[in-house]
């Protein structure tokens, strides 16, 4: 199997103090070259300043994008973010709509002066500078989307308006991404689409996103964790045996990128890459 490329989401420290922490797991991921490391964009930009103080100390020992969304911000103070992003050397953007700040499953309301959609994000960031953008994709579909082809509308929107790949959702069936990549390539779709892999061992936690982002969570998922009980290092073992064969079958389909969720750990992360044959002599191979 040759090695796939690779991308990673770290989310900011709760409080600045917490930055150099996420920094030295960074630094770990990091010495596995992936394409970028993004850092997640709090609701409403909450986490405004902590986001750009990591993506901008980042930026200078790794490939680094930023994340941006709509919510709660008028185009004045998304561009000066973007603009900020730029002069720090942070050239990748991943633009989202962003969910409600009364959180996923209450009402979107575009802010009155500002980007009403991901795609108009996507547009008006190309207008400030080159970025390099990634945007988001649900192949189970969004919530909020009528089914199959509005989701795929809105994701061929998003590349019409400048985006250079999409990062989907976390699944943990691999035929969900497939049946996905096809429909989207038959939709007319040609920009890629990298996978989304979760690597959250907590699995109330990893029950209450899936819940929220309409994930579905297969029983032999379940049956893996229930196993483990309260065992931490058993479920460190069940999520990295889980993310490794998810990948490893969407690898035996043509697929040739993941993103990884790591949920600012980078352990399970390095294991699953290795697990992949990330790190191995590229001259060897």
């Amino acid at each position: 199997m040759n090695q796939p490329e690779i991308s990673f989401e770290l989310f900011p420290p709760k409080r600045p103090e917490g930055a150099p922490k996420i920094l030295d797991v960074a630094r770990e991921l990091a010495a596995l070259e992936p394409g970028f490391i993004s850092v997640t964009y709090g609701a409403g930009g909450s986490s405004r300043e902590r986001t750009l103080g990591v993506a901008a100390a980042l930026a200078g020992e790794a490939p680094t994008a930023g994340h941006i969304t709509c919510v709660c911000a008028s185009r004045a103070e998304i561009d000066q973010v973007l603009k900020e992003y730029w002069s720090s050397g942070v050239h990748r953007i991943v633009a989202l709509r962003g969910d409600p700040v009364e959180g996923i499953g209450a009402r979107y309301e575009p802010h009155e002066n500002g980007y009403a959609y991901a795609a108009d994000l996507v547009a008006g960031a190309k207008r400030v500078a080159d970025f390099d953008i990634s945007v988001g994709c649900y192949p189970e579909t969004h919530p909020e989307a009528r089914g199959l082809l509005d989701e795929l509308e809105n994701l061929k929107r998003k590349f019409d308006a400048g985006a250079d790949r999409a990062l989907t959702q976390f699944f943990f069936e691999p035929d969900v991404f497939l049946r996905y990549r096809d429909a989207a390539a038959d939709f007319g779709i040609s920009k890629p689409i990298t996978p989304g892999i979760m690597l959250q061992s907590n699995f109330n936690g990893l029950q209450k996103i899936a819940r929220l982002c309409g994930a579905f969570t297969p029983l032999k998922v379940m049956q893996a964790y229930e196993a483990c009980g309260d065992n931490a290092e058993a479920r460190d073992r069940a999520t990295v045996e889980i993310a490794t064969s998810i990948c490893a079958r969407l690898a035996s389909e043509g697929v040739e990128a993941f993103h990884f969720y790591v949920m600012n750990r980078a352990p399970l992360a390095i294991e699953v890459c290795r697990n992949l044959g990330v790190g191995k002599d590229r001259r060897a191979a």
